[in-house]
């Protein structure tokens, strides 16, 4: 059967054709124009929007800085999650102003303000200005670090800062590393490349194309009983398993014990089993300690080891007149170190670093769409575990032009100083008990009282109460069995008095808990 059109349909439908198109083209600039507002548009005009949201935000954030007096709100978490939680996501697109303004008092005056003096619980820094600008243009150009063109002038950038960083540490020539979102996955890079390091070494055997070799279950990591607690972490996820992490016991310093070392590797060897890295720290958590990497390093040269060392904390030394209690880093086979500690930079800035650039290749795998095999221009995914990634580099780049590292040394110089005299101040107040002398930055310490027995209930009271109500945010941790308060003194801007005001702000909590505790 046929269809007959005669010429009015024909003309109908193009009349119909033709408005449709001039409709939609009419809508079309509006809409376009709506979606427009929401991004930075290049050319004449493009950026309004943008320089005009951003002067809001500064102006809503600085007014608020302005008034903060306490570390934390003082509000009670429920309330705060309560309120968040009644957030409609799915509500009818609002004015990024009011969205701003709301956020601000939502958000922002419920966190915890690193800036605050009393503020003073964990390796979290006051960001310095350059590291904030820096923010502002890693954020608007958005810049993804690996394939050069994704990332053209910032892959330069980050390369320029890697080769700075890996000259202050002396690890050679051939050395080279990339930025990290932090000492974890630091960490894991470096414990991995030593994981395929052996393997390729012992039989050839490349993990990265047939999986672990037979004798996997023989492999140990070796650390101290401070090293980080990522390492068990870490070596669960690289297949080895927490039980494949040997801990060595400490000095009472909080440093790993050599001749425990030495006895726990001849152990080890006896036993038929391969220990494959010694893992060293500069700098544990809650001591400051830092391990004695000369002689580590020796040791892992004369047992086949790679030598992975932990600087997250005390990497910063690097830069003070103390750098040569770092000495033997420089024979490090692969290196972590964060740059949001003590270079004062936002979260999340870290790198590792390696001594011989080529075993990067244990990571390396080409895509015919992101860094084919014979791409001229670098791409800075061949030794990343990472794929997309932010341009971290930026900030210390750009903090090392403004503030310069000796400067930033003179900072860490006088934190180790008043770390010192701030456990000075605690042994000389009866109401207090300093739990060890200061390494780098922390302090540690318990309250004490001549009413109340269980002091490890009454410090954790203490912490919970000081945080929860504003007052203070103090670290807590576990020394010779004890439950411990932490100073991580960060702030280089600090005075005594700061200090004597906190400790006496502290021993006012204690005060109430004895007397509540008296009626009970």
């Amino acid at each position: 059967m046929s269809t007959l059109i005669d010429a009015n349909t024909v003309i109908s439908v193009s009349h119909l054709s033709t408005q449709f198109v001039e409709e939609n083209s009419q809508k079309e600039p509006s809409q376009k124009e709506k979606w427009q507002k929401y991004f930075i548009q290049t050319g004449e005009g493009g950026s309004d929007e943008f320089l005009s949201m951003l002067n809001h935000t500064n102006r809503t954030l600085a007014a608020v800085f302005e008034k903060v007096q306490l570390p934390y709100s003082g509000v009670k978490p429920e309330l705060i999650e309560k309120a968040i939680q009644s957030v409609n996501l799915d509500s009818e697109p609002s004015d990024l102003r009011h969205v701003i303004d709301r956020t601000t008092e939502l958000v922002v005056k419920n966190s915890i303000f690193v800036q605050h003096p009393n503020c003073i619980a964990h390796l979290h820094t006051p960001p310095l200005l350059s590291s904030i600008a820096a923010e502002a243009m890693i954020a608007a150009l958005n810049q993804s670090m690996d394939s050069w063109d994704q990332a053209s002038s910032a892959t330069y950038v980050e390369q320029k800062v890697i080769d700075w960083v890996c000259e202050k540490y002396q690890l050679g020539m051939c050395s080279d590393g990339v930025f990290t979102s932090g000492g974890t996955q630091s960490n894991l890079m470096g414990l991995l490349l030593a994981r395929d390091w052996i393997a390729d070494k012992i039989s050839q055997h490349s993990i990265q194309k047939m999986g672990l070799p037979e004798y996997s279950n023989k492999l140990r990591i070796i650390c101290s009983k401070k090293s980080h607690f990522t390492v068990q972490k870490l070596a669960s996820l690289l297949g080895l398993g927490e039980r494949s992490v040997c801990c060595v016991e400490t000095n009472s310093n909080g440093t790993i014990d050599i001749n425990s070392l030495e006895e726990t590797l001849g152990e080890l060897k006896a036993e038929g089993l391969i220990p494959f890295v010694l893992v060293g720290t500069a700098g544990t958590t809650d001591h400051g300690a830092i391990d004695d990497l000369s002689t580590l390093s020796s040791i892992a040269q004369a047992e086949g080891m790679w030598f992975h060392v932990d600087a997250a904390y005390g990497g910063a030394l690097i830069l003070s007149q103390d750098k040569l209690r770092l000495t033997g880093i420089e024979h490090a086979d692969s290196l972590s170190v964060d740059f949001h500690k003590l270079f004062y930079q936002t979260v999340s800035c870290g790198a590792i670093l390696i001594k011989d650039k080529s075993n990067f290749g244990y990571l390396r795998h080409h895509a015919d769409y992101l860094n084919r095999e014979d791409d001229e221009l670098p791409n800075l995914v061949d030794k990343s575990i990472a794929t997309t990634k932010r341009f971290d580099a930026l900030k210390v780049f750009m903090t090392m032009q403004n503030v310069g590292a000796e400067q930033l040394g003179q900072m860490y110089d006088h934190l180790l100083i008043q770390a010192k005299q701030v456990a000075t101040l605690i042994q000389n107040n009866d109401r207090f008990e300093l739990l060890a002398e200061p390494s780098l930055s922390t302090v540690l310490f318990r309250s004490k009282s001549t009413t109340v027995k269980e002091l490890d209930d009454l410090n954790k009271t203490v912490r919970l109460e000081a945080l929860t109500r504003g007052i203070a945010v103090l670290g807590e941790t576990v020394v010779n069995h004890n439950v411990a308060l932490k100073l991580t003194i960060l702030n280089p801007g600090l005075k005594m008095s700061d200090f004597e005001s906190l400790l006496k702000q502290i021993d006012n909590l204690v005060i109430e808990q004895e007397k509540i505790r008296v009626k009970q």
